[in-house]
């Protein structure tokens, strides 16, 4: 009987041990791949999908999320190798590109199509409209990004002079808008999500329209790599590309609830509640690419608004900045 009293234990232990060995050898089959995302947002749904539910892992990658905040920040990771794929506007690849770098960046997936952020008023509008902005102060994200050239593009289109109609902060830091405003800077701010539904709860201040519908589609935040690196890992990017596919499928075929659901514990200090409005608005503006294909009059669209914001002076070529190999169109 005392056989079996060691017998039973050691057994277990080989079981409980080879499991952890496989479990293990697994994940050494995986590619390491490292992402800088330039923010930290609701809006990049589908990033979270294919991230939670293993579509990556599916492609034979482990994909790292690393927070970089600020497009030329992640920029900057990238160049330097510091992380394989950046996650950001697709203006950074071409500021980039502007400075004469020789192993640019290259976008080779898109995933948001319009400006995720909200204009958020201090006072309640019934009828608002973009001359309510007249006169007014309104907190902007920072000079020569997306955000901020996105709004000023479409104040522009709307008759609105960007600096004699009405007063832009470009001063504040991003993660620091929502603070300043609570504090009582400005009529207005641009927000991302959850930061704008934050404000609506607090008190603090009401949505009043939505920056993305007034901008138009662009590819607002693209996947790049270096030049060199796509073409010394095409079953990376290959991997990559299918498994955001799958998360944006996901998002396009299920309801908020069930989005939300997947991506909860990337936002733990949101609820369920909140995710789900968020997740709703953010459809109800049709926030997302169908595929990852990043077409061209798309992209030229934001070079059309960098111009307008006096950051770029002649188009960039297209062919060169963007790379469809891998998507599906």
């Amino acid at each position: 009987m005392k056989a079996y009293i060691y017998v039973i234990p050691a057994l277990i232990v080989v079981l409980v041990g080879g499991y952890f060995l496989f479990f293990n050898k697994e994940k050494s089959d995986l590619k390491d791949v490292k992402v800088a995302e330039v923010t930290h947002s609701i809006f990049y749904a589908p990033q979270y999908v294919a991230h939670s539910l293993g579509y990556f892992e599916d492609e034979g990658l482990d994909v790292e999320l690393i927070l970089v905040p600020g497009a030329d920040k992640v920029s900057a990771a990238v160049l330097s190798g510091d992380v394989n794929i950046g996650f950001c506007g697709s203006e950074a690849s071409i500021y980039v590109y502007q400075q004469g770098e020789k192993d640019y960046l290259v976008n080779f997936a898109g995933l948001t199509k319009r400006d995720g952020s909200f204009l958020v008023s201090r006072k309640k509008y019934d009828n608002f409209t973009l001359n309510d902005l007249k006169g007014k102060s309104v907190i902007g994200g920072r000079k020569g990004g997306m955000p901020e050239m996105t709004f000023e593009w479409a104040l522009k289109e709307h008759g609105i002079h960007p600096v004699k109609d009405l007063d832009i902060d470009t001063s504040i830091a991003f993660a620091a808008m929502s603070g300043a405003f609570i504090g009582g800077i400005g009529d207005f701010v641009t927000l991302f999500e959850p930061n704008a539904l934050s404000i609506e709860k607090q008190g603090y201040g009401y949505v009043v329209a939505s920056v993305g519908e007034l901008g138009g589609v662009v590819p607002y935040t693209a996947y790049n790599a270096r030049k060199s690196y796509i073409e010394n890992n095409p079953e990376v990017i290959e991997g990559f590309v299918k498994g955001i596919q799958k998360g944006l499928d996901y998002v396009h075929n299920n309801k908020p609830e069930k989005i939300a659901e997947v991506i909860i514990d990337y936002f733990p200090d949101t609820s369920m509640n909140d995710l789900v409005k968020i997740v709703e608005r953010y459809k109800s503006i049709d926030s997302w690419f169908d595929t990852t294909y990043i077409e061209e009059d798309n992209f030229n669209h934001v070079q059309t608004i960098m111009k307008a914001a006096n950051e770029l002076e002649k188009n960039v070529p297209y062919d060169k900045l963007v790379n469809n190999t891998y998507a599906k169109k």
